[in-house]
């Protein structure tokens, strides 16, 4: 039998080779392509990925800028800033926020209680957004935590320029502060504008003007390795980092008398009260105080919780502006006003006298409204029932004007509505009215307007409810026979740079004209009579000054006679009446009464008599306003750039110019 080949070698090997030169074609065509891609990454695209890389070792850090200063009219800087440490984290660079944050917790770094609205704070923002999370740190903290900084990757030390009020309670009040950004804040922010920003206005000047203050922050690029630290690499790439410097904010110049505003603060040092002085020509705030008070660099440095508490639990409310939100009965400072309303409607004739004893009853009723003290005033006109401070005369008066003319003239100065100065937090006082009261009480019966309601309107007392802020300005109305400026603290803004200062002209929002200037001449008269008539119920006080005064006394009356706690012969005996139901103490008055320069309203709460507990308290502001070191009125500095035309002032003083800031006089050509 014939051998039979069952396996053909040749076959084999040939497919063998066709195969073994497809893989190897396969082999060179992959490799010819890694090669071609290396090739076209490394050579053709060599710059793209290079700047690609870059970026990616690249940290854009935001540049704050320092914010403006806030400088008093005589160039006095009340709130600057000052350079600090503080504790930046950058959430994309951080493995695990909520540990990380514990970790600083127990390294004594943060609060506990304060995680939840940082956390919330920390995630409005965008994820490689650096993110201050603790200001101002000491140097013993900046010291414990770098010795563990390798614990925190994404978190480092910052330096910054921070928030500092040098003078630290002092105008709080009027300046405001700043406090850290909220997360609510944050999402009606521009983020790219606030990028790094820890801080922003939340009251007074420095929140209004925070457009001002803010400035424009920059910017610089940084090279970082893999942990996100920052690192130094020479050479071509080290060169194309960019680099943008911050625009400070511009600087913000205020009315305000650091002066004035110093001692105003001393005079109400361990009382409750305010005091707001206003130049009457222009609507500048001199001086606005509030007692008690608060450092605004708690805000500024990152308050705590336990701070935060021990201001609002604290029953004086130290953050409370009275100058701004007391609401409170006027008393007889008032009558003025009154006066001219009768005089101008001809309800009254200033020469006409009235016999008025100890007390006043409606015709029909038996009710008794009592003079202060309960004393007689005899035969009084006008003049001296407003010298006097008569009660039953205006309770009279009041009686014969009725609600409707009353509720009709008083916002004539200023009362029930706000004054428009450029702060936030004024309240608008209120003017009662028969509709206001009907829409108070749900019950119609309490809901009508009662003739009694409107006797005790006569010495402002009642539901008639004023601010010290709207008392200084219905004061200067007084001075200026009329005119009413809108009261304003920022006066002007200055370019940090060129030094150029923006003058903001004054406002003139009313001109009373409808009152007779003889109506006026009878009122000032008489409150000059207030301040040097013996019988006048600031003569004591005031009548040994140098230049004339034209005031007003004013006890708003808390709790009535014969209330528990209070005296037998009623709450005007101070020292017979608990503290807290004594009557708050009124004192308004504008100087030189023949040549206004200053109107001022003190209150001072549970202080008894306005004579007593607020004039010597004016009278010393206006010495130190007015006089100069040698006893006598300081002269007249000249015009001002924002001067009213002559035929406004001549009315009272011909010639005379309105009150320069030392900022205005060197502006001045």
């Amino acid at each position: 039998m014939a051998p039979v080949r069952i396996k053909d070698h040749w076959r084999e090997q040939r497919m063998f080779n066709r195969r073994a030169w497809f893989a190897g074609a396969l082999m060179v065509l992959a490799a010819c392509a890694v090669l071609g891609r290396l090739y076209y990454l490394q050579v053709v695209r060599q710059h793209y990925y290079e700047v690609l890389s870059l970026d990616n070792g690249v940290r854009t850090v935001p540049i704050p800028a320092a914010r403006g200063l806030i400088l008093d009219r005589n160039g006095e800087v009340i709130a600057s800033n000052r350079p600090t440490f503080d504790l930046d984290l950058t959430r994309d660079e951080v493995p695990d926020l909520h540990d990380e944050l514990e970790h600083l917790v127990r390294l004594g770094m943060l609060q506990q209680t304060d995680l939840p609205e940082l956390i919330r704070t920390i995630r409005s923002h965008q994820p490689f957004d650096t993110v201050p999370i603790r200001l101002d740190l000491s140097a013993q903290e900046v010291a414990r935590f770098a010795v563990r900084r390798y614990e925190f990757p994404g978190i480092d030390v910052g330096s910054r320029q921070a928030r500092w009020y040098p003078f630290g309670k002092l105008a709080v009040d009027a300046i405001g502060y700043v406090g850290t950004i909220s997360a609510s804040e944050l999402a009606h922010l521009n983020q790219a504008a606030y990028a790094g920003t820890a801080v922003i206005g939340q009251t007074g000047v420095e929140a209004t003007y925070e457009k001002y203050l803010h400035g424009t922050n920059g910017y610089r690029q940084t090279l970082v390795d893999a942990l996100g630290r920052p690192v130094r690499r020479p050479g071509a790439l080290g060169r194309e980092l960019h680099f943008k410097a911050p625009v400070p904010g511009d600087d913000v110049v205020l009315s305000l008398d650091l002066k004035l505003q110093r001692l105003a603060e001393q005079l109400l040092k361990g009382q409750d009260g305010a005091v707001v002085a206003i130049d009457p020509w222009n609507g500048d705030v001199i001086a606005m105080a509030s007692s008690p008070s608060f450092d605004p660099n708690l805000f500024a440095r990152g308050i705590t919780e336990k701070e935060y508490r021990a201001l609002t639990d604290d029953p004086r409310r130290p953050m409370f502006n009275r100058a701004l939100r007391a609401q409170l009965p006027s008393g007889s400072t008032i009558k003025p006003a009154l006066a001219l309303g009768a005089l101008t409607d001809g309800v009254i004739n200033a020469d006409d006298r009235i016999y008025a004893s100890d007390a006043y009853h409606l015709p029909g009723s038996r009710h008794l409204y009592h003079n202060a003290m309960h004393e007689t005033c005899g035969w009084v006109g006008l003049r001296m029932a407003i010298i006097m401070s008569c009660d039953v005369y205006f309770y009279r008066l009041a009686h014969e004007m009725g609600i409707d003319r009353l509720s009709a003239w008083l916002p004539n100065f200023g009362f029930g509505h706000r004054t428009g100065i450029d702060i936030p937090g004024e309240d608008r006082g209120l003017v009662p009215s028969r509709a206001w009261k009907r829409r108070q009480f749900s019950n119609p019966a309490q809901g009508e307007w009662f003739p009694g309601d409107t006797v005790i309107l006569g010495i402002g007392q009642g539901y008639f409810l004023v601010t010290p802020l709207q008392l200084a300005h219905y004061t200067a109305m007084l001075a200026t026979r009329g005119l009413s400026y809108e009261p304003r603290l920022v006066t002007g803004v200055r370019n940090p740079g060129t030094g150029k200062i923006h003058w903001k002209r004054p406002v003139l929002n009313a001109n009373l004209t409808m009152i007779n200037p003889a109506a006026w001449q009878v009122v000032v008269n008489a409150m000059v009579g207030v301040t040097t008539n013996p019988r006048g119920t600031a003569y004591w006080q005031l009548h040994t000054s140098s230049y004339p005064i034209a005031g007003k006394t004013g006890t708003a009356q808390l709790v009535r006679e014969g209330a528990k706690g209070a005296s037998n012969e009623g709450s005007y005996h101070a020292d017979k009446t608990l503290k807290q139901l004594r009557d708050d103490a009124w004192f308004i008055a504008f100087a030189p009464a023949n040549a206004p320069r200053i109107a001022i309203a003190v209150l001072v709460e549970h202080a008894g008599w306005g004579s007593s507990g607020a004039a010597p308290i004016a009278h010393k502001l206006l010495d130190a306003y007015l006089l100069g070191p040698d006893g006598k009125l300081v002269a007249h500095p000249g015009r001002g750039p924002y001067s009213e035309p002559a035929s406004i002032r001549a009315r009272i003083t011909p010639g005379v110019d309105p009150h320069m800031t030392a900022l205005q006089q060197a502006a001045a050509p």
